[in-house]
């Protein structure tokens, strides 16, 4: 194995590059350093290097066309030369600009000196001469103009076969007549004949007898035995430049495959309201109506992200991410739990307000299989992980149900639902639920009915009334009451003592009563007072007791 072979093997592994890339780069930055030192104008330059044995081989390379008329040879070359000879002037003019621009600074710098120097810089014919000048390079300006759109427009009424510089169409090679084309409503497709690159098929057959339109014949051409400092340096700038392009492509077309899917990144920086996220080989951009509201994004932090759209900028690949799709919260429960990659439980349907609130449609495709359970996972593990993730939002796992009254039910959840009235023709459903669930089923600023139009697809209208079947409960259940009621009144007066018993009873309480006297405090001669409530003959009693304390 040769010191360059080795040498493209460790560029390889350093860049993440194919073998092949890095060979391709090597052969296009000799073909660039031969036409430097070597290369005729109308040669196009094609390298095959072998790094084995350091050699390589030059060939010109070209396609055989049909062949074309002198004229329109002569034609195609005088249009180019013409064009070199436009750019030339233009470059020529702008110089020619900057010159009387940096003149005109001078002028007026020595103008200023001499005028705080108190000398008169120009005199009034001067002046005159001067404003006659302008006036008439202004009015040439005007009449230039004006003829440029004439001609423009005369040229704009001419049809597409009269203003082509060739009367000749090729498509697949072949000569095509203009006429026969536009008879055809083919498109125009003028082609001019490029003799870098291709080659007429009469001087082709000269290399080759058996040449066709089509063909590709190489032509070898010497090899020399060194460069140039200056073929040297053009080698070196293309190397750079082709590693550089092999990379943003490999780049590119790694997060190509990426697109629609769920990476993990690290908050670069912020610039302004958008957020850098580093994602191994490239930054994605995170811009502001893509981030969850009142989400903040410190630098080092890790999240996932949806890959929403990856493109081509001259800088490298472009990759737009989101953290307010769907998508990602779909992608989320397929990475999290493992029965819905697995396939036996499926996500139906995802309505989502990113940081607030999402509600998430699952169905079970095999038997025995807990479609909400699986979700939600042992003491609510995997939601737990995936609302994480998603920075705290509230997520609502909703079994599917092919009967879409059902299935509006559930997406009300945890409203309870009375009846659903369906409208096919506009896709309309009348919700009845009780009043105490109302506010409920409508939820905070309209989010949970919000939330289950989305997931269902169907426009809801949500009704507040008390059912039939609970009001005829309620009475049956007071009639039941009054009966119970009247039951325990009629035991209470079957067990209910005579009232001679009741008598006698209250007369020993009150007597037992009475002798709480005594405990009267010893300071004070008076007896304690005994708020009771006296019967009928309790007046007399009193009396009685009285006189006996008396005698006694």
């Amino acid at each position: 194995m040769s010191d360059i072979t080795n040498a493209i093997k460790q560029i390889c592994e350093e860049k993440n590059l194919s073998y092949k890339a890095v060979l391709e780069t090597i052969e296009s930055a000799l073909a660039a350093a031969y036409r430097k030192d070597f290369g005729e104008k109308n040669q196009n330059i094609k390298v095959e290097f072998d790094p084995e044995t350091a050699k390589s081989k030059v060939f010109d390379v070209k396609t055989v066309v049909d062949d074309m008329p002198e004229e329109e040879i002569v034609e195609s070359e005088k249009l180019k030369v013409k064009s070199e000879a436009e750019t030339k002037e233009e470059k020529k003019s702008g110089d020619d600009e900057v010159k009387k621009a940096e003149s005109d600074v001078v002028a007026g710098v020595e103008r200023k000196k001499l005028s705080a120097l108190g000398g008169e810089v120009r005199s009034k014919k001067e002046k005159k001469k001067e404003a006659d000048a302008a006036i008439s390079s202004k009015a040439e300006a005007e009449k230039e103009k004006e003829e440029g759109g004439e001609k423009k427009a005369e040229n704009t009424n001419l049809t597409p076969l009269e203003t082509s510089p060739s009367p000749l169409l090729r498509k697949g090679g072949h000569r095509v007549s203009p006429a026969a084309a536009f008879e055809a409503g083919q498109e125009e497709e003028v082609r001019k004949f490029n003799p870098k690159t291709e080659l007429q098929i009469k001087d082709a057959k000269l290399i080759k007898k058996t040449a066709k339109v089509g063909d590709i014949i190489k032509t070898k051409l010497p090899v020399p035995s060194g460069y140039g400092r200056m073929a040297a340096q053009t080698a070196k700038q293309v190397i750079i430049q082709k590693l550089r392009e092999a990379e943003r492509e490999m780049i590119f077309s790694e997060f190509k495959n990426k697109e629609h899917e769920v990476v993990a990144g690290v908050v670069q920086r912020r610039e302004g309201r958008i957020v850098l996220v580093d994602l191994g080989k490239a930054v994605g951009v995170l811009p502001a109506e893509e981030q969850i509201m009142g989400e903040r994004y410190r630098l080092g932090d890790r999240l996932k992200v949806y890959v929403k759209y990856v493109g081509v900028t001259p800088r490298g690949p472009e990759i737009l991410l989101s953290r307010t799709s769907e998508e990602i919260l779909r992608k989320v429960f397929y990475l999290e739990i493992p029965e819905i990659s697995n396939g036996l439980v499926e996500i139906k349907a995802v309505a989502r307000e990113a940081g607030k609130r999402s509600k998430v449609a699952v169905a079970a495709t095999g038997e025995n299989v807990d479609p909400i359970g699986s979700c939600v996972g042992q003491r609510g593990s995997r939601i737990q992980t995936i609302i994480s993730e998603l920075g705290g939002e509230k997520i609502d796992i909703i079994e599917y149900d092919e009967d879409i009254a059902k299935f509006i039910a559930h997406a009300l959840a945890p409203a309870r639902v009375l009846t659903v009235e369906l409208n096919q023709a506009e896709k309309r459903a009348v919700v009845k639920v009780v009043e105490d669930q109302l506010s409920l089923a409508i939820g905070r600023e309209g989010q949970n009915v919000r939330l289950a139009a989305m997931l269902t697809g169907w426009k809801l209208d949500i009704v507040g009334e008390k059912a039939e079947k609970e009001s005829k409960q309620t009475a049956d259940g007071g009639k039941r009451n009054e009966n119970k009621a009247e039951e325990a009144a009629a035991k209470i007066d079957i067990e209910k003592p005579a009232p001679e018993a009741e008598a006698k009873k209250n007369e020993k309480i009150e007597t037992e009563v009475v002798p709480a006297n005594a405990f009267a405090p010893a300071s004070t001669d008076r007896p304690a007072e005994v708020k009771t409530e006296p019967a009928a003959e309790k007046p007399k009693k009193e009396k009685k007791s009285k006189k006996k304390e008396k005698t006694g």
